[in-house]
This record gives structure tokens, sequence and C-alpha cells, in this order.
């Protein structure tokens, strides 16, 4: 089937925040847009714990025992870091990276202010579940902090995913709508 779309997670999960009231719809524009905004203090903190989880970067800035913890948690051995992820649902090319994987477990490390119990269940990283099937990927868990304990979150191949695929069905039909005011052809699969 023709590719017709291409979208990264983050991109799908700015609109899921957009369909629950949290950001405004030119704020969804500019997202869409790649309209650049600077990185926030929070966003560079957790760059620099999955360098410090994965690499051993810059360790000194965070509590040893979440990082233990966090550590504890990465699929052994790992098999690979920063793996390039792609799913086709439909028209609809699904992308992106995902921080670790090991022989059956991906994980993918995050960070909160505050954390909620089953906070990624409609997360759409987790096409990367079966984006990842073929390399024997069989679950992917989020790994998560709020820098004072660490979380995880184990998510399987047999889990449901209408919520994503009707938010995606959404925001298909929101790029139709808002064509015109879309300058980034990439989402429309390089076909503006």
């Amino acid at each position: 089937m023709e590719i017709r779309y291409k979208f990264y997670p983050t991109l799908l999960n700015t609109f899921a925040r957009y369909q629950r009231g949290y950001l405004s719809e030119q704020e969804l524009l500019d997202r869409i847009n790649r309209v650049p905004i600077p990185q926030t203090e929070a966003q560079a903190r957790g760059v620099s714990f999955e360098e410090a989880v994965i690499k051993g970067t810059d360790e000194e800035y965070f509590d040893p025992e979440v990082l233990r913890k966090a550590r504890a948690l990465l699929p052994r051995p790992m098999v690979e870091t920063q793996v390039y992820c792609q799913y086709q649902l439909g028209e609809v090319l699904l992308y992106g990276y995902v921080d670790v994987i090991g022989r059956t477990l991906a994980v993918d490390l995050k960070t909160t202010s505050r954390y909620a119990p089953d906070r990624f269940t409609h997360n759409h990283q987790n096409f990367y579940l079966l984006a990842l099937r073929p390399k024997g990927i069989r679950t992917l868990r989020y790994v998560i902090t709020d820098f004072r304990e660490v979380y995880q979150e184990d998510y399987t191949l047999d889990m449901d995913f209408s919520v994503q695929e009707k938010q995606i069905e959404a925001f298909c039909y929101f790029l139709e709508v808002h064509r015109d005011q879309i300058t980034d052809a990439k989402v429309f699969g390089g076909n503006k």
C-alpha cells in the first residue's frame, strides 16, 4: 500500500495532548511544521539522564541509586542502542528510535516531574513493538524516573492498539483539513 503519511510517535502523542485540550490548534500546527522552540530545562535533563544511564556520561548530576535502579531494568546483554524503527499501518508509516534493545526486550527511558501508573498505555511508541518483532523483540519496557524513584511499564505484542489507531485516523483527518497551513511536506509522505 502506498505511504501517504509519515509520523513519529512524539508528533502523534502531541496530537493526543491537543485532543485532550492541553495544546491550542496553533501550537499543534507549529509542532507539525517543526517551528523551532527552545529546549526546556526538563527536556535537556531527560536527554542527559538517558546518556548517563546508557553511556555513563555526566553521572555525577544524578542520584546514584536512581541510576542503579534504571540500569537494572535494561536488557542484558544490550544488543544495540538508538535503534531505528518503522512500521506501516495502512497508508501511514510510523518511524522513530528506541533507546535500547536486547534479545527480546526493548527499553525506552523516560523522565517526568510526576509519575502516574499506566502513563504509557496509549503511547504511540508502543508501535515499536510491532516494528521490532522481526528482530525478536516481544516486550517494550518504559523505564521512567521522576529523579527520586524509578518506575517501569511493560507492554507486549498482545496489547490493544485501537486507541492509538483511532488517534492516527483522527490526525490524518486533521492534516487534510489543515493541509494549506502545513509547510512540512514530510508528514504527507514527502508529497504535499
